[in-house]
């Protein structure tokens, strides 16, 4: 239940908020950009026909001018202007009438005189063209008496003093308008509005929506003081919704990998916090079970050994001797493991001393040359002059190098070299010990600390267990360094003596 209840908090923490959080923040992100685009999607239609209507002002505006042009010799006879007015009429579709005007705004002629139902001089825009002398476009919708929606569109006829001699009208039909503006985007949802923002033209628009201001774009016009208003286009759910799916796919994807490599290293780490707790016990059981035995064990081979030497004194036959050699051989093996046991089981038992380690090393030199003549191992030594001093058991710490020496003697077949080096700093002091032997595997230095494990075949595979328990006792470290066939090296920190 505990185990559920971590790995519950880990998905939480690892996968459900991360998941929350990204995929809001990213969903907010899709949201904004969609609405960027849509904006901008919007303001391009916008200028699309911005410089459309204002091609088609200017274009209808240049044609007026050059046609007042023409007229303006015939003013005195206006039956000849009318059939050059039906004849453009005609040609142009964009115009639902063409009308000349006098001075004062009364038709003279016109290509259309009959759908002709309101007076002309009543028109703002053809007062203002009076006024101003100036072309002035209408700023709403006409219908006329065959029912078809037009603008009108007056320019003046002046003559050499400026002065208005007639006036030019062109009803400019608002269905052409749309047409044209369907033929650019068919969709697009749009208006025109004048400055009081009235619509003049609509598009694929209810007036209902018009006035909306969040989701239009406003682009004003360069020749005329109108706007074109865009609407922006709703949201595609389908488009954004696949982007996030795809994108909340590979959060989950990613947080799921992430919480599987954390279930992993902390699998991991519970395993070695496992099995050193099993190392540990396992060690507790050892020095239990040294505690309670060791002297019950010694006392009798110390009788066992006395009886033996009496009577390989009494038996004196070579077999004899032989087989007697063979026994004292076992039962020190024995003592030798009871000694290993108590050690274990009471590493820090005996009271610790300022030792000389310099002075320790002199004193081992001569056993370990011996050992390595024996081997044929030549032994080189770095050891300075001037002591070192460290708190320990000077016995312990004998027993743990010659205990290093002689498994790296094990380690070379036929021949081979060891270094012993001392060095020291200003808190510790590094002793290593280093073999050309045939080393170890990754997987045998994981196990060497293993209490019982071995790769002799005598070994009792506590050897550097006890070493490591010794070394850790007086605040030390013990780290070793091997790989197949390139030797080993054993590295031994203690810390300095306080007082030295």
């Amino acid at each position: 239940m505990k185990n559920f209840k971590s790995n519950f908090y880990l998905y939480l923490i690892i996968v459900v908020l991360p998941v929350i959080i990204i995929g809001s923040y990213y969903f907010s992100n899709i949201l904004k950009e969609h609405n960027q685009e849509r904006k901008e999607q919007a303001r391009w239609v916008a200028s699309i026909y911005q410089k459309s209507w204002d091609q088609f002002i200017g274009e209808t505006t240049t044609s007026l001018e050059i046609l007042s042009l023409s007229v303006k010799g015939n003013l005195s006879s206006p039956e000849k202007v009318e059939p050059l007015l039906k004849e453009i009429h005609d040609k142009d579709l964009r115009y639902g009438g063409l009308y000349l005007l006098d001075k004062n705004g009364k038709v003279l002629t016109g290509s259309e005189l009959r759908n002709y139902t309101v007076e002309f001089s009543r028109q703002k825009y053809i007062q203002d063209v009076i006024k101003t002398k100036d072309t002035i476009i209408s700023d709403h919708q006409e219908i006329t008496q065959n029912n078809q929606r037009i603008l009108g569109l007056a320019t003046p006829v002046l003559d050499e003093n400026h002065h208005v001699m007639a006036i030019l009208v062109a009803h400019l039909r608002i269905d052409y308008m749309q047409n044209l503006m369907k033929v650019l985007t068919p969709k697009s949802k749009l208006v025109v509005v004048n400055g009081n923002n009235k619509p003049i033209v609509k598009l694929n628009v209810k007036d209902s929506t018009i006035n909306d201001g969040n989701n239009w774009i406003h682009l004003p016009m360069d020749r005329l003081p109108w706007n074109i208003k865009v609407k922006i286009a709703n949201r595609n759910i389908k488009e954004i919704a696949g982007e996030f799916s795809e994108a909340l796919f590979i959060i989950l994807v990613i947080t799921h990998v992430l919480f599987l490599l954390i279930e992993y290293i902390l699998l991991k780490k519970h395993t070695v916090k496992e099995r050193k707790q099993n190392e540990v016990q396992k060690l507790e059981l050892v020095g239990t079970l040294a505690a309670s035995t060791a002297h019950e064990i010694r006392n009798p081979l110390t009788g066992v050994k006395g009886l033996m030497q009496l009577l390989s004194e009494k038996y004196t036959a070579p077999e004899d001797q032989y087989y007697f050699e063979v026994i004292d051989s076992e039962l020190n093996r024995i003592n030798e493991i009871v000694s290993e046991f108590l050690i274990l089981g009471k590493p820090t038992a005996q009271l610790t001393n300022n030792v000389n380690i310099v002075e320790t090393l002199q004193e081992l030199k001569p056993l370990i040359i011996s050992e390595g003549n024996l081997c044929n191992v030549d032994c080189s030594w770095g050891i300075p002059s001037n002591p070192i001093m460290v708190q320990c058991v000077k016995d312990q710490i004998k027993q743990v190098v010659l205990n290093i020496a002689k498994n790296s003697f094990e380690s070379m077949e036929g021949s081979g070299k060891l270094e012993i080096i001392l060095q020291k700093d200003s808190q510790f002091c590094k002793l290593e010990i280093i073999d050309n032997g045939k080393g170890m595997s990754k997987e045998e230095l994981d196990k060497i600390f293993r209490p019982f494990y071995t790769s002799k075949e005598t070994g009792t595979g506590l050897g550097l267990v006890v070493c490591k328990r010794i070394i850790q006792s007086f605040g030390g470290k013990i780290k070793i360094l091997s790989a197949a066939g390139k030797g080993t090296k054993v590295e031994l920190t203690l810390p300095l003596a306080k007082n030295t």
